[in-house]
């Protein structure tokens, strides 16, 4: 990873925060973009209002940024985006994506534009972390999401590879943006199509482990089913639609696309542990000497899983938020069933921290 350091210019941002019935949460979020430590002048936030209430849209009218109102027959998080930025014109250039539900540090900015002033530095995903802990689902969300840092984020920037996008607290260069969006047409999972269609062109995307976004968790199994209907949908349909690429990629030895379409392919880890438990039980009912193998394999992946936990979340309310992971893989393991036409409709996850 580049080392970020001080910038010696200030670039001008664009904060595109796309808002679909985010009357909760909203205010909270373009209040910690407005406190940043970065010259006013220099960055401008937008907020793409997709069916909130008059007096949301009224209240936000009240301050300091641009609200774009849009009207969609089905609504989708890229045409929201494309009205943005059709509507704000070019004269930016860093995007930065932030869904209605981010909170960001008074420092965010900053650190963002002295990581562009490095050379060759034109995508850059930055950590995004739990902003609630306040029941058992929000926890285990949390951890997961972790997970992901440590994987697909960190551990890939290590090696030297593009760390994944995550569809918020992710900054681009404006006119690679602006123009990429043009041809997204995504439904559902805009980031995986955005992200598999830049790696194609041989795009780095990078990571700044220390740099956070605060994320709005799952907090009930209703929205985490829904959620992951959605993720499981997006994950399919992009595998069937970038696969035909995949030799060419081979050929030219573009390993950061080849890693992320075998990524698609994978079998989401809740799922993958949920299967590979079963199999083990199964396998030593019928032959003990046959489940050794799948016991194995078990024990090796809980400990992968394991390592990539922060030792912060490494407690005892941990211990007993794992209690309910069968109830969960049910919920993934239902979801299966369900991913008929989910890719073909906006599936919204509700936000507002339930006390």
């Amino acid at each position: 990873m580049p080392k970020a350091d001080k910038a010696k210019e200030y670039k001008r941002f664009v904060i595109l925060v796309p808002a679909y019935r985010e009357d909760a949460v909203i205010h909270e979020c373009v209040h910690s973009c407005l406190e940043q430590d970065y010259p006013a002048d220099y960055f401008d936030t937008i907020v793409i209002s997709d069916r909130m209430q008059p007096e949301t849209n009224a209240s936000l009218a009240s301050l300091p940024i641009r609200l774009v109102e849009v009207h969609f027959e089905r609504s989708t998080k890229s045409k929201s985006l494309n009205a943005a930025m059709a509507a704000v014109g070019d004269n930016y250039d860093i995007a930065l994506i932030l869904d209605a539900d981010n909170v960001i540090p008074y420092s965010y900015l900053n650190d963002i534009n002295d990581f562009f002033a490095s050379p060759g530095v034109e995508i850059v995903q930055t950590h995004r972390v739990a902003k609630n802990l306040n029941n058992d689902m929000a926890l285990l969300d949390a951890v997961s999401e972790e997970i992901n840092n440590t994987i697909f984020r960190l551990g890939h920037a290590k090696l030297g590879l593009s760390a994944a996008l995550i569809g918020s607290g992710m900054a681009f260069r404006y006119d690679l943006f602006r123009d990429t969006m043009l041809n997204i047409k995504a439904v559902g999972g805009f980031d995986r199509e955005l992200e598999l269609t830049l790696l194609y062109q041989g795009k780095r995307f990078h990571y700044l482990p220390e740099t956070f976004v605060f994320d709005e968790k799952i907090q009930n199994t209703e929205d985490f089913s829904r959620q992951r209907r959605r993720w499981l949908s997006a994950q399919w349909h992009y595998c069937k639609t970038f696969v035909r690429y995949l030799g060419k990629a081979v050929v030219a030895r573009n390993w950061d696309f080849c890693d992320k379409l075998f990524q698609q392919f994978s079998i989401p880890r809740l799922l993958l542990t949920g299967f590979t438990f079963l199999l083990a039980v199964s396998f030593t009912c019928y032959r003990w000497a046959w489940g050794i193998k799948w016991w194995l394999l078990l024990v090796l992946l809980v400990a992968a899983l394991s390592v990539a936990v922060p030792k912060r979340y490494c407690t005892a309310r941990l211990a007993t938020a794992l209690l309910s992971l069968p109830y969960t893989f049910l919920l993934m393991a239902a979801n299966i069933f369900k991913l008929r036409g989910a890719n073909k409709n906006f599936i919204h996850t509700r936000h507002g921290v339930k006390e």
